[in-house]
């Protein structure tokens, strides 16, 4: 059983799930056609385009890929544009940095 998620996540699923359908059929293909190609079935595909929280990862990938938008579930957190995360690294950051001392050769 699937936990119901709060209203913003359910939003965006929503949200989600309509772009999906609207990839789809700008594509002209149909729910069945695009099953085919994920290799799922289409009560799948219906409810990745329902916005179901249930629904698992892989079959937003494999829409993405039919799609030919693979690459970008990459960038859906792109750390190298993480401000909040780079500005917490950015908070530890010493104040000063010293040089390491040379340690000089000892003469026998």
């Amino acid at each position: 059983m699937v936990a119901t998620p709060n209203l913003a996540v359910a939003r965006a699923l929503t949200a989600l799930g309509r772009n999906i359908e609207l990839a789809r059929r700008r594509r002209g293909l149909s729910q069945a056609d695009l099953a085919s190609r994920m290799s799922v079935s289409v009560s799948t595909v219906r409810r990745l385009e329902d916005g179901h929280p249930g629904t698992a990862l892989t079959y937003l990938a494999s829409a993405l890929q039919v799609f030919g938008d693979l690459e970008k579930l990459s960038l859906l957190l792109d750390t190298q544009a993480d401000s909040v995360g780079l500005a917490l690294m950015d908070a530890k950051l010493p104040s000063r940095v010293y040089s390491k001392r040379r340690k000089t050769p000892k003469a026998f």
